[in-house]
């Protein structure tokens, strides 16, 4: 508990320490930005077991909660920053072992973790009264970024080796098909031992959950079925779309697209370029979503301050009042900087221009000890203090991607993905 208090006590005073630096060209901003939020799943990472904490407010969450989707995101992170040597192959290997073997010895429910869980006993922090159980999504999430680890770390040594070993095991058991809930041509969210299926959320597209079904594909071990993926996934309320949105092209999901995150968390591995099935070309899905919630910004039907061509990117994130998955129809004002720069890949120049105001022109705001902070109004003069996993982790990656595609061509390199994706009926260059 005193450590606890003291390193609560460390980040409040290091939280103004931290000054940005100007006329920098846009390779080496990209660098900074990558490397300072880097920190968060390195300084920051849970000292016993290496997850993610979920946010860095601790003083409203405790410092023992971790998330499993944004460890999973901070695998690739890791990743990242031992490809541009900010730490050592060894060191990162080592990290990712902890975690791993921390993993092993956690509460799991047919292979499946939990949302949050405690970093330093590895039992599960309830999420939602009914949510103490396995979630299939938060699993998905780390298990991409643990594939690519698998990939990345190939080389033979004792703690390479035992890396990929362990890796194999825990991706083994992961009962994918199980959340079929006795062979029902849908996957579901949620199990719990206490309350079963009791929270009923089917997984249906189109949202951020495309790579759990591909992952459920692809298991060596518990695979679902192809009906599953085009019975249940692309059956949702919200799958197809087909409409221009300032004259925008939207094959798939809700109104003007829904937040951006729909366009990262599972693009973090899957590699989007060239990726089609007979639902959508995905990246026509996911660079055209992105057109369409900057367009929106840059029309402002709200009169919201703040908004134009540099500043842009509605997602979820906390809020003045809360947390809240911000998107063109549900608009308060507060832009997401995660929401614009996850999206280099898709909108580079775009991007980098929302990038240089955040960091030159907002930056006493903005930059802090763990990169920008998580969200910003400018209508309620409001700035966040805090910082998310889930937002800090696709920032990173998906600057990566669009500057040397390391964690997609990783990922797109594992024999069972391309074989989970041909079987969904996918077609990439990746797998030819």
């Amino acid at each position: 508990m005193i450590r606890s208090f003291i390193f609560i006590l460390l980040l409040l005073l290091a939280g103004k320490m931290f000054s940005q630096k100007q006329n920098l060209s846009d390779s080496a901003l990209l660098d900074t930005v990558q490397k300072q939020t880097f920190r968060y799943f390195w300084d920051f990472a849970h000292p016993v077991s290496g997850l993610a904490r979920e946010r860095s407010n601790l003083a409203d969450y405790g410092p023992e909660t971790t998330t499993i989707g944004g460890s999973g995101f901070g695998v690739m992170a890791i990743i990242v920053a031992a490809e541009r040597k900010w730490i050592k192959r060894d060191t990162a290997a080592g990290l990712l072992l902890k975690m791993v073997r921390f993993l092993r010895k956690a509460d799991v429910f047919h292979g499946v973790y939990p949302h949050w869980m405690n970093g330093e006993t590895g039992k599960v922090i309830r999420f939602s009264p009914k949510d103490d159980g396995g979630d299939l999504v938060e699993t998905a999430y780390m298990f991409q970024g643990l594939l690519c680890a698998r990939q990345y770390f190939d080389r033979d040594n004792p703690k390479e080796n035992e890396l990929r070993r362990r890796i194999n095991w825990l991706w083994n058991e992961v009962e994918w098909d199980w959340f079929t809930r006795d062979h029902l041509n849908v996957l579901y969210w949620h199990w719990s031992p206490n309350h079963g299926w009791a929270m009923n959320n089917e997984i249906r597209g189109w949202n951020e959950c495309l790579i759990t079904y591909v992952l459920a594909a692809s298991s060596p071990s518990h695979s679902i079925e192809t009906g599953v993926y085009n019975r249940g996934w692309a059956n949702g309320i919200d799958f197809k779309n087909q409409r221009e949105y300032y004259k925008i092209k939207l094959p798939l999901g809700p109104d003007y697209g829904g937040p951006l995150f729909f366009s990262h968390y599972s693009f973090l591995g899957l590699d989007p370029r060239g990726l089609k099935d007979r639902y959508a070309d995905y990246w026509e899905q996911n660079k055209n979503h992105t057109l369409i919630n900057r367009a929106y910004c840059l029309s402002n039907p709200k009169k919201l301050r703040g908004y134009g061509e540099n500043c842009w990117g509605l997602t979820a994130s906390d809020t003045y009042n809360g947390y809240r998955a911000h998107s063109p129809t549900d608009d308060n004002g507060t832009i997401t900087p995660t929401a614009a720069l996850s999206a280099f890949p898709y909108t580079p120049e775009y991007s980098m221009k929302a990038l240089k105001h955040f960091y030159y022109d907002m930056g006493d705001k903005l930059w802090s000890e763990y990169g920008f902070v998580d969200a910003f109004n400018e209508t309620q003069n409001w700035y966040a203090k805090s910082h998310l996993a889930i937002d800090q982790g696709p920032l990173i990656v998906m600057i990566e991607n669009y500057r040397s595609g390391l964690l997609w061509k990783l990922f797109m390199s594992c024999p069972e993905i391309k074989t989970g994706l041909k079987k969904l009926g996918f077609e990439s260059p990746a797998l030819k």
